[in-house]
């Protein structure tokens, strides 16, 4: 061996730990010395590659609005949710007779159950609910614009009719919190009506625009409470205008929009980019009872002209009439044929007694001006004839075989003149449902079948449509499907012989009602029911 390598190997033994230590420390340190200059290249390649990058930012909250949602701000809280309730009398319960020895016309099992009439008056009477029920309180829901500060609100008759009971909410009440409200007027021909509620400070109103400034194609939003869902607002064009989608409703003249409408937006807003209200929702055109891409609002114009009216002294609508009958549309066949010369209406109908016949106007004539004013359609001539009070005279300019000549007519009350038609009486009051009585409860003539199946003699009685809850006539135990036979001891062989026993009544008078208990037959016999009028 080498003698300097033995003299190494003595010295490194002998300082073994000294050397060892050496070595771990130099290893340490060039391990560190690499790991430092590895990460600093790696750290320059990704900073050249992300050098011309752009760092991202949240922009104020400010920034995102746009001018939807401003609208939507500033209508919401004009618009509100109303509730309405109405009670249905269950004609699957008699009410207070039970099987008895005093009640033998009543089966043991209760009488419903097993009543082979029990399908006959359903038929008739629209029979609803378990037989459980006294009663069936119907809700339904709607909403409203709120037009004036004191509280009076704008929406869809439908929403409020045969309502017992009206509550509002408006949108910072509490859950839970309603307002009762009374309706000021309604009109049949519009769907329109006007409720109120009373509040302790001025209420957030919504401004109406003009809707004749509205433009297929311009942006709508309907704000409502589609399926009871308060606040809610969805947007859309004007995707037509003039839209009649109900037979023979001249004052219902719709803007057509694609705005989601539902169940619950009657009576809502119609709203332009102004957030002015330019229409009411009232209909939708489906075949699902839901929103179908097509829906109608009532044009502000009209909701103005019907508002003035019902918040005046009468709370009805007025309108002129001068009894004729026409196309909507002008056949240019017509025209030809009954020598017209350009625009105009041709009559088709006059109605006998009318001031139109009156004033000698004939079928075939065609009207083209009101007071001086021409007209070019039957729009046109519905508007200016509708616009003048009953009793105002007007002069008519019409054409008969080609030759110009002019008439003076007395506008007449349309209400009154197209009474039967519109389902009202002659004060313009609803007809299309039987009036009740001060007994409470309203009756009807019996029907060749319906006196057969009920063991009746033909024209003897009159049958109860309906009966008011907490009425007298319900506190004595009368019922919808009975047949009222006397009243008093007197005969009630129809609605006019019952209307006049009735008004004959004074409070504190014995009434006594003889009658033939629904679902009963002949062999069964009739029962009194009777009581003091309050």
């Amino acid at each position: 061996m080498d003698p300097r390598a033995s003299a190494l190997w003595v010295r490194f033994k002998a300082n073994r730990l000294a050397y060892t230590l050496t070595i771990l420390v130099t290893l340490a340190v060039g391990i560190l010395i690499g790991t430092v200059i590895s990460y600093g290249v790696k750290g320059k390649e990704g900073q050249s590659k992300a050098s011309d990058a752009t760092p991202l930012s949240v922009p104020a909250p400010q920034q995102l609005s746009n001018a939807f949602s401003q609208i939507a701000k500033q209508l919401e809280p004009s618009v509100v949710n109303i509730n309405t309730e109405s009670t249905i009398k269950n004609p699957h319960r008699r009410g207070r007779l039970r099987p008895g020895p005093d009640n033998p016309h009543v089966p043991d099992g209760g009488g419903d159950d097993d009543n082979p009439f029990q399908d006959f008056f359903d038929r008739f009477f629209g029979g609803q609910g378990g037989p459980d029920a006294g009663t069936i309180r119907e809700k339904s829901l709607g909403s409203g614009v709120i037009v004036d500060g004191k509280g009076y609100i704008i929406t869809n008759r439908h929403v409020v009719e045969k309502a017992d009971r009206i509550r509002v909410r408006l949108q910072d009440d509490p859950p839970g919190v309603l307002h009762d409200a009374k309706v000021i007027g309604t009109d049949q021909e519009t769907d329109l009506a006007v409720i109120k509620i009373d509040y302790s400070k001025p209420l957030p109103a919504a401004k109406l625009g003009n809707s004749d400034g509205m433009q297929v194609g311009d942006w709508v939003l309907a704000v409502g409470s589609p399926f009871g869902l308060q606040e809610t607002v969805t947007a859309g064009i004007v995707s037509a205008k003039g839209r009649e989608i109900v037979p023979q409703r001249n004052f219902q003249s719709f803007i057509q929009t694609d705005a989601a409408i539902n169940p619950g937006n009657s009576g809502g807003p119609l709203v332009n980019m102004a957030g002015e209200v330019i229409g009411i929702n009232t209909a939708i055109l489906t075949e699902t009872s839901s929103y179908a891409g097509v829906g109608f609002a009532l044009p502000s114009n009209t909701v103005v002209q019907v508002y003035n009216q019902l918040i005046g002294p009468e709370h009805r609508v007025s309108r002129g009439s001068i009894g004729v009958e026409f196309s909507s549309q002008q056949n240019p066949a017509i025209a030809r044929v009954y020598g017209v010369n350009g625009s105009g209406v041709t009559i088709q109908n006059v109605v006998p007694g009318s001031p139109a016949e009156q004033a000698g106007l004939k079928v075939g004539d065609t009207i083209t001006s009101v007071e001086g004013k021409e007209v070019k359609n039957g729009d046109e001539l519905v508007a200016e004839i509708a616009g003048l009070k009953p009793g105002a005279k007007a002069r008519m300019g019409f054409v008969r075989n080609g030759k110009k000549q002019e008439t003076t007519v007395t506008i007449a009350d349309r209400a009154k003149l197209f009474a039967s038609r519109l389902g009202q009486d002659e004060e313009g009051n609803d007809e299309t449902q039987p009036k009740p009585s001060k007994l409470g409860l309203t009756v009807g003539s019996l029907t060749a079948d319906m006196a057969d199946r009920l063991g009746v003699a033909a024209g003897k009685g009159v049958v109860v449509h309906d009966v008011k809850p907490g009425s007298f006539a319900d506190d004595v135990g009368l019922n919808r499907g009975d047949v009222i036979l006397e009243v008093n001891k007197q005969p009630v062989n129809s609605e006019d012989d019952f209307n006049k026993v009735q008004t004959t009544l004074k409070s504190g008078q014995d009434v006594v009602f003889l009658v033939r208990p629904r679902g009963s037959g002949a062999q069964d016999g009739t029962i009194f029911l009777a009581g003091t009028l309050p």
